[in-house]
């Protein structure tokens, strides 16, 4: 997995690319945490994600609930992938805890 974060004073977006199973969650919750640290609006790049297993899911939605307690906005940067779609549905969940539009809130 590899993770970029791109802050501003307003906002910041992390991005995430290739494969985020559970041998890379310790990396992810330390980046969510960051990010969310950060203050201002968090989006999330799922562009150039390959894969997600029901621990990342699991860890994008704890990042969630931490930014809505902490009354911030959150969403995707971009429509998430239909590969990525297709994984959260075959996990057994609805939607990723994310924005289905671009820059958009939480649903």
């Amino acid at each position: 997995m590899s993770v970029g974060l791109d802050r501003s004073e307003a906002s910041a977006t992390l991005r995430l690319e290739g494969s985020l199973t559970i041998g890379e969650a310790a990396e992810l919750k330390a980046a969510l945490l960051e990010a969310l640290g950060r203050g201002g609006a968090l989006r999330i790049s799922l562009a150039g994600l390959t894969t997600l297993d029901v621990t990342a899911i699991q860890l994008l939605f704890a990042a969630e609930q931490a930014a809505r307690r902490a009354d911030r906005a959150w969403g995707l940067a971009e429509p998430m992938p239909e590969n990525l779609r297709a994984m959260v549905l075959e996990a057994g969940f609805g939607r990723l805890p994310l924005a289905e539009t671009p820059g958009g809130g939480t649903q």
